[in-house]
Parts: structure tokens; sequence; C-alpha cells
């Protein structure tokens, strides 16, 4: 940077700590002590993580061979659809695919695909009555779920990752294109990445082109991006001021680099200004990974609308009931443009909340006329559902039907 000039709000700061120089050593002849083999746990680790977290390869069975899956049956306006997804299987589960006209009598052959099936293996499959599909988007052409789990209770005071993610999700059941494009913007996101940090880290040359390809990619699927996000979010906001009572309105809105210009000017424009953004920062962005702006930086904002103030300046009480809120206004708009609200999945919902905010969150998914799974561990909690709803006791690995009594 030149004399005056100001840093760029990506680029890291320099440490006023002196460097040291040289590797850091340990002493010669001493060794880092060992964990006794006796504390080693032997579980995965998707069970810090959680299911959302884990790889595909820690789906698997503890001490079991065969590959992960789940597959269901959905009665909907189309019809019934079977749906499955899982682990493709590898060569050592027998039932790898085998291409049309390819020699497997002989050694090459036989080498070569169980080469091709080893990598193929260990990656998520989708399939929809049968057919093999690309990705998960198209599941969101034959259903809609949306979730909410413990680990989102402070979704509003956490990174603003989460809350994209949340987003994402929520736009995805408007726009089945959605996810498609959020899944291209951060391939090529991370192809330039990968261009402009060998640049820069290992002056290695650029390809021209193909950098300006990338980011002709991105600024294209960002637009569309943005785009999809602000109509969402306005018809959002709009439905969640109807809220009141025991779950309160809630004031949205999205904010971020595309979106702002969005706002203020047509899509070419955003798009022009973006792409010329990815141009001046491209030595920024290989000193520091990633790109200075983009949907990827965006961030969804929530207002609690009584109180006229932010969400993460709110009780944890009150952080909880607006999450609810929004979820809510969700399966409702769906309902109402979509015929058909979306799958709900409500983890540990009920534990914090009171009786009176209980039975209303139960008026509430009665009226929606959809499905909706609410799990805990505590069946107390869900003595306001006995004679509504249907009662599952998860144990052993196993799900029974269970009377409410």
């Amino acid at each position: 940077l030149r004399r005056g000039a100001r840093r760029p709000h990506c680029q890291p700061r320099r440490s006023s700590q002196p460097r040291r120089s040289g590797c850091s050593r340990r002493r010669s002849g001493s060794r880092r002590p060992s964990r006794p083999s006796s504390a080693r746990s032997d579980l995965p680790s998707a069970t810090s993580r959680g299911l959302r977290r884990a790889r595909i390869s820690e789906l698997r069975t503890r001490g079991g061979a065969s590959p992960w899956a789940i597959a269901a049956r959905i009665e909907g306006p189309l019809g019934p659809v079977e749906i499955g997804t899982g682990e493709r299987p590898g060569p050592a589960d027998g039932r790898d695919d085998v291409d049309a006209g390819e020699d497997t009598r002989s050694g090459e052959g036989q080498a070569a695909r169980e080469t091709a099936a080893r990598e193929r293996s260990g990656r998520r499959v989708v399939r929809i009555d049968g057919r093999l599909r690309r990705g998960q988007a198209p599941l969101a052409d034959v259903m809609n779920a949306l979730w909410l789990t413990p680990d989102m209770d402070r979704i509003f005071a956490e990174s603003a990752a989460q809350r994209r993610r949340f987003l994402d999700r929520i736009v995805a059941g408007f726009d089945a294109n959605h996810a498609g494009r959020v899944a291209t913007f951060e391939h090529a996101l991370r192809e330039r990445s990968r261009l402009l940090r060998d640049w820069v880290r290992f002056g290695r040359p650029v390809d021209g082109p193909w950098l300006s390809a990338l980011e002709e990619r991105m600024a294209a699927e960002g637009v569309a991006i943005a785009a999809s996000r602000r109509a969402v979010v306005a018809r959002l906001d709009r439905a969640s001021a109807e809220n009141s009572g025991a779950f309160p309105g809630v004031r949205l809105a999205v904010t971020g680099f595309l979106e702002n210009a969005l706002a203020h000017g047509p899509a070419l424009e955003a798009e022009d200004s973006y792409r010329g953004s990815l141009n001046r920062t491209r030595r920024i962005d290989g000193e520091t990974g990633g790109a200075c702006d983009g949907p990827h930086r965006a961030d969804l904002l929530a207002h609690h609308r009584a109180k006229d103030m932010p969400a993460d300046q709110c009780s944890t009480g009150e952080q909880k009931a607006l999450l609810i809120s929004i979820v809510l206004s969700v399966a409702r708009l769906q309902a109402l443009e979509h015929a058909l609200p979306p799958v709900l999945l409500l983890d540990e919902v009920v534990a914090h909340l009171d009786g009176t905010r209980r039975e209303a969150l139960f008026r509430e998914l009665e009226g929606l006329g959809g499905q909706a799974w609410l799990t805990g561990t505590d069946e107390a909690l869900f003595d306001g559902l006995k004679g509504r709803g249907q009662f599952f006791r998860v144990a052993e690995g196993a799900i029974q039907p269970r009377a409410a009594t």
C-alpha cells in the first residue's frame, strides 16, 4: 500500500510482535507424550460435530462395512415418490458401477475398474424413483424440509455464515435453482482462490482466460443468488409482520455487497461492478484466500418488531421465539404460494418453551396442515399433543410407535 492509502477491509494486518526467526523445534531427544491407547475413543468424530457436519464415511455403523444410506416414500401433490441418498458403494462392497463396454476380463481393466470405484466411493449420491440425480438440488422439487436444532439457538449471536446457511435453505424452498447456483458459485470461488494462491505465494503463472471465465461465472451466479435472497426476504419480512403473541413479529433484511448494489441499481450494473471488484482484488484475495466481497459475505439481519431491537441484543428466550417465528412464517408463506407447507423437523424445540408458548406452537403446527416432527427426551413436554399427534420412541437404533397415554 502506498503511504496514506486506506487498507482494504479484507487485507490481514501485520502483527506488531517481532517474528521469531527459523522454525520452532522441540528439545533434541524429547518426544511429545502420546495419548494412551486405552483413552482413545473408537467413536467417529461425527459424534462431536453432529450429523449435519459429518463426513459421509463417518455415518456408517461403527464396525460395519456396508455404506450408509437412507430412503423414504414421499406422498405429495405429485403422487408417491421414492427418494434415497447415501454413500456411493466402493469396490469392497461389491456393488460398484461398471461402465458399458469396459473390459474387466484383463488385469489392467480390472485394476482400472477398482481404481475408479475407489475414487467414486465415499461420495454422496441421490436417487429419485430409482434414477441417479446430480447433486441434492433435485430433492427440492419433490420435498422441502426446514429444521431447527439446538445448535441454532444462538444463530443471531454467532457468525454470519450460520445465518447465510439458514437463509439459503429458506430461499431454496421458494427457488428450486438456488442451491445449484450457490454450489456453482462456491466451486468457482474455490478454483479462483487456488489459481490466485499459486500465483501470489508460489509465483506460478496464471491462466488469464480461465481466471476471467471464473470471475465471469462468479459475477453472474452471485447476482442471481443475491437477487433471489432479496426477493424471498422481502416477502418473508411482510409475512413475519403478522406474527404476534407468543411468537413476536420479526423485521428481516439481507445485506451485502451485491444485495446493496441491487437495491440501488439494475442487475447488469451490479454484475459489472462485482466483476470489476474481483479483478481489482486479485492480489489481496490471493494472499487472504476467498474473495473480499460477494454473496459468501452476505448476512441476514433480524429485529424484534415490537421492541425495535436487533435480535442479537434480545434475551436467549426471545431469540428462540424469534427463530421459531421466522420458521412459522416460512411455512405459512410456502403453504400460501405452493399450496403445501414444508416438512418441519424441530429438534428439542419445546424443551425451553414455557407452557403458553408450547401450546401456541402446537396450535400453529396444527393450523399449517403439513407434517411436523418434534423430538425431545422429556415425554411430559408433549402432553399437549396427546390425541392430536402420533408418538414414537427411538431406542437401540429402532423406531417404535408408542401409544400416547
